[in-house]
């Protein structure tokens, strides 16, 4: 059950629920589990180009001939290349940082993909870079390293829209949403 437990989200009566369940399930069940959770860690990689999981040496996103490759979404995490592919938006490709920069937590930029990001934007063929880090103070943070190291290379940066979400109401927003969505405000005419 310690085993259980220590995956994210699960305390440890859930843990003990899984534990009970998997001893109840039929053998094929559960070593089938078993059996995919050991595929994941042998067959699962990071994309040479940009860091996303993959099963090959590219990834299906860059080795597809239609997306933009001049268009490229930095993200955090894979789960974050996931997220905005199931909105159908990003015609271009990601590069993927494995993490953010938090000081606190002994992560520097050294630890991260920027590295592999900034030889990319050398090699000439990006145009833009769209910075979509979280809205957290680690993610501005390594928004902010990035637009340092990248500025100097001529590639047009921006980064993703913040403030009020659609459907939300301005009373119910917090001051820093409703200080982004000022900032951030777009003309109507």
């Amino acid at each position: 059950m310690a085993s259980l437990s220590s995956l994210p989200g699960i305390g440890p009566r859930s843990a003990e629920r899984i534990a009970f369940h998997l001893l109840r399930a039929p053998r094929d069940e559960a070593l089938a589990l078993a059996d995919a959770i050991r595929s994941i860690k042998e067959s699962l990689r990071h994309c040479s180009q940009c860091f996303n999981l993959t099963e090959e040496d590219l990834c299906p996103i860059c080795r597809d001939p239609r997306r933009d490759r001049s268009f490229v979404v930095v993200v955090e995490q894979p789960k974050d290349v996931m997220l905005l592919e199931q909105t159908g938006l990003i015609q271009g490709v990601y590069h993927v940082l494995m993490g953010h920069i938090a000081p606190l937590e002994n992560v520097g930029p050294a630890d991260l993909t920027i590295g592999a990001l900034v030889e990319r934007v050398k090699q000439g063929a990006i145009r833009e870079v769209l910075v979509a880090t979280n809205p957290t103070m680690e993610g501005d943070g390594t928004a902010l390293y990035i637009q340092s190291v990248l500025e100097p290379l001529g590639v047009k940066l921006s980064r993703l829209a913040r403030g009020l979400a659609v459907g939300s109401q301005v009373e119910y927003a917090s001051r820093a949403m409703l200080e982004a969505a000022i900032k951030g405000r777009t003309s109507i005419s």
